[in-house]
């Protein structure tokens, strides 16, 4: 079998339909990956109009929920059915649930719809990085793994500058329909001209009973985390309740995994000390870089006093220094050879830097400052992209590529999971007391205690203009006593936000460490071995 990249390395597709294939992936890519931007520089103005601060956290972690599901699934059916398919059918999903979040009248609508959009960028995402591991030889995966991760770069480069001014211009439902005729495009493009890519051999039994216990195990987990501290306290019934039935269905679902024909995780994967510490080390990153993405456009609308329009612009240098490291960093794994600890460790230790630094910010800090910190952030984490999934698909057999590949992808959002939901509950309590803790009397006695119930649970309100108008003028009402009191309550809010975003920060800080710390631990593997069982 030759190893030309003009043709398609296990199953001998020629240029041009690898050449389609690619581009299909990619665009798919494309378009899913950009929504977590939108949606994070549209948030403020979506609480403004929908409510429910507390729930902020939600409109993520649904969507990463089910993309987590969705994603090992994908990665075993595929390998069964073929992978054109599930592309069509993961992009229709997709392009549902954004006109469905575009209508929405309730937060709660938003976040079921959000789970849909979930769904159909699981399936794309699993398949983007199986399908490179298909059609390339280990010797240029990291070229084209590192082209992948920057294609989730640059879309969320675009992603906040568009958020923001169909924000500001339109509507922040704009967000959502925007992508309904890029999605039809592509539907009709994977149709007509994605070539039909199966990795052969019989059709085997579905693991049905591993990705229900999965979900029944992830769930209330990711519900205990998000409710502890803001609704019920950790002591609760229902707290205790949740984390019991966590642990309960972890138990079956690795007494179900073990003895599956086809388990979602073979658990002897983990044997491998390469996927095991990879799989540790992603998911520490996607704790810490995810929910960073989702918080920096509320640090620049609620802190430092910028709109929508220039919180997304700021966000897009991040954005664009992680691209450059996922693309440098994809190509020094392929004409380097397998420097993946040295790779990933460089990555986690900017990252650390950048979290450190965000963590000492206060109102007063310039967007420049606050810019120079994002980009740390961002280089560290594009260098981290392509290097544990390269490493994986370059340490095991053929055989189970789509599922080892598939893994690592799922423990990465589902580190964001667990970092959204634990950032929601820590971001919430600090806020609260940090408000409600500085707000003097004057303020108290001006403001009544539904306006203040309403402040504490949508602090962005103040961000909209005829809502910052409405408020400013009951205090300008009092006289110059008034105004003095007005710009104190914003300088409480400010400060208040100010010191749990970087609370939240610094505990990223502390969870990039522990991943430069696993990483360590990561052992070197030629890109050059092919260790496919071609049939």
């Amino acid at each position: 079998m030759g190893s030309s990249a003009g043709r398609l390395y296990q199953s001998g597709l020629p240029r041009r339909q690898v050449v389609t294939a690619l581009a299909g992936t990619m665009l798919s890519m494309f378009l899913g990956s950009i929504f977590m931007t939108i949606t994070a520089t549209a948030m403020p103005r979506i609480i403004t109009d929908l409510g429910g601060f507390s729930q902020y956290t939600w409109v993520f972690t649904s969507y990463i929920i089910t993309e987590t599901v969705a994603v090992p699934l994908t990665g075993r059916l595929s390998d069964m059915f073929g992978r054109k398919w599930f592309f069509v059918a993961g992009m229709a999903i997709f392009v549902v649930g954004s006109f469905l979040c575009g209508i929405s009248q309730t937060m709660t609508q938003l976040i079921v719809f959000r789970g849909l959009q979930g769904i159909g960028f699981g399936v794309m995402s699993a398949l983007g990085f199986i399908v490179i591991a298909d059609i390339f030889p280990p010797e240029e995966r990291g070229k084209y793994g590192g082209l992948m991760a920057m294609v989730f770069g640059l879309s969320t480069i675009i992603g906040p500058t568009l958020g923001g001014y169909l924000t500001d211009a339109l509507s922040w439902r704009w967000c959502f329909f925007i992508t309904i005729p890029l999605g039809l495009i592509i539907i009709v493009l994977f149709i007509f001209l994605f070539p039909q890519l199966r990795v052969g051999g019989t059709r085997r039994r579905i693991d049905y009973a591993g990705a229900i216990t999965m979900m029944l195990f992830i769930t209330p987990l990711i519900l205990a985390l998000n409710w502890a501290g803001v609704d019920f306290t950790w002591s609760s019934p229902v707290i205790i309740g949740l984390f019991g039935l966590t642990a309960v269905m972890f138990v079956i679902f690795v007494f179900i995994e073990r003895r599956a024909e086809e388990p979602v995780i073979p658990l002897a994967l983990f044997r491998n000390r390469v996927v095991t510490v990879s799989g540790i080390a992603v998911f520490l990153q996607g704790a810490a870089f995810f929910p960073g993405i989702t918080l920096v456009p509320l640090y620049f609308q609620g802190v430092l006093g910028a709109s929508a329009t220039q919180s997304g612009g700021f966000l897009t240098p991040m954005m664009l220094s992680a691209a450059v490291g996922s693309f440098f960093s994809g190509q020094a794994l392929s004409r380097a050879g397998g420097h993946y600890r040295l790779q990933a460790g460089i990555g986690f230790l900017l990252m650390a830097a950048g979290f450190l630094l965000l963590s000492r910010m206060n109102p007063q800090t310039s967007f420049l400052t606050a810019i120079i910190n994002n980009v740390m952030v961002g280089i560290g984490a594009g260098m981290i992209m392509p290097v544990h999934t390269i490493a994986v698909q370059n340490t095991v057999p053929y055989a189970i590529m789509g599922t080892a590949t598939s893994m690592i992808i799922l423990l990465r959002p589902l580190g964001g999971v667990f970092g959204l939901a634990i950032v929601g509950s820590v971001l919430n309590n600090r806020f609260i007391s940090q408000f409600t803790g500085n707000l003097s009397a004057g303020v108290r006695a001006v403001v009544s205690p539904e306006q203040l119930a309403g402040i504490v649970d949508n602090p962005q309100a103040l961000v909209n203009p005829a809502a910052r108008a409405q408020l400013q003028a009951m205090f300008e009402g009092l006289g110059g006593q008034g105004t003095a009191l007005f710009q104190e309550l914003v300088s409480t809010l400010q400060n208040a936000l100010n010191s749990a975003l970087t609370q939240v920060f610094l505990v990223f800080f502390i969870v990039v460490v522990l991943a430069f710390i696993v990483n360590v631990f990561l052992k070197g593997v030629p890109p050059h071995r092919d260790r496919r069982d071609v049939r």
